[in-house]
């Protein structure tokens, strides 16, 4: 009866979050006094997951799910849990988890907690701490099913590396049929992802137009970070949706991040409330971002932003 954690990957390579909740399954096994089996969709080498405390890999190469379906990944999930007789699943909380999680949980007849932050306080009863009211607050959550599914939070929990070994044996489940097919699959190479990056660079309204995006970008390369926006920038089509982040768009639990002409309506922050240190640089000193900012600087962007990057690139420059 070991702890199962889906370890998520893209092109055959982890991505950080599936180290993440190896992290986290690691640390519940212990308090459990058992071990972690991890599950891997088409990854080639994953023997990196003994490093983060998985001690089995259950590998699964199937052409049908070469592309995401929460359908399919979750069945496949599912059988590896009653392969291992696992009582505990993890799963992160990204988009495709998000996603497939809920299915999950009516297969296995499990009770899901979404966005978990620390390990178990308690096995029994099994208890769980979790950000409630757009991480405004902090909710315990006890879990009385039999099979229990944990979200964790992005970034909340961290890497633990351990030192250790992971055999690792083939696993076929039977996937049924899906009833989608994808034929194609676009996505950015040459882009740091607002979803596994360390730093985010948002831009509002305050930069008056979409000519100006010039140095939000530079800023972003120079620090090795994602571009994002505001809602109405978005809206406007200055920026592509995808960028867009907040309540309504994509939610962001990044290490750092640097929000330029933005106001801080209170959409805008409940999607970002999750980012461990928050910079804001604003025109308007009683602009509502200051309140929930860690840093601030009062100035005009166009001056503010070159001179920042002139002093990042020094910085780099010398190490």
């Amino acid at each position: 009866m070991s702890v199962l954690v889906y370890t998520e990957s893209e092109q055959g390579k982890f991505k950080k979050t599936a180290l993440e909740v190896a992290s986290y399954a690691k640390a519940v096994a212990d308090q459990l006094g058992t071990t972690v089996t991890a599950v891997t969709i088409n990854v080639g080498d994953a023997s990196e997951l003994g490093n983060y405390g998985v001690d089995k890999v259950l590998n699964v190469s199937n052409e049908k799910l070469a592309a995401f379906n929460a359908k399919g990944y979750a069945e496949a999930i599912k059988q590896a849990a009653e392969k291992e007789a696992a009582k505990v699943v993890i799963v992160s909380s990204s988009a495709d988890s998000k996603y497939l999680a809920p299915l999950l949980a009516v297969g296995l007849n499990a009770g899901y907690a979404t966005n978990v932050i620390e390990a178990t306080s308690s096995t029994n009863p099994f208890t769980v701490k979790r950000t409630a009211f757009t991480n405004k607050a902090f909710e315990i959550t006890q879990i009385n099913t039999d099979v229990k599914i944990i979200g964790v939070s992005n970034n909340s929990f961290g890497l633990v590396e351990n030192s250790g070994n992971a055999s690792a044996e083939d696993f076929s489940p039977s996937i049924p049929d899906l009833g989608v097919t994808v034929e194609s699959l676009d996505k950015a190479t040459d882009k740091v992802t607002i979803a596994d990056a360390e730093i985010v660079v948002s831009a509002g309204r305050g930069l008056k137009g979409p000519e100006n995006w010039g140095m939000i970008e530079e800023l972003a390369d120079v620090l090795g970070a994602a571009t994002a926006c505001s809602k109405p920038v978005s809206d406007l089509g200055w920026r592509p949706h995808s960028e867009h982040v907040g309540q309504t768009g994509k939610p962001v639990a990044s290490n750092l991040y640097i929000a330029i002409g933005i106001s801080g309506a209170i959409q805008h922050l409940a999607g970002i409330n999750a980012s461990k240190v928050k910079v804001v640089i604003n025109t308007d000193p009683e602009a509502p971002f200051f309140k929930a900012a860690d840093y601030g600087v009062v100035g005009d962007a166009f001056e503010v932003v070159p001179q920042l990057i002139e002093k990042l690139k020094t910085f780099k420059a010398q190490q």
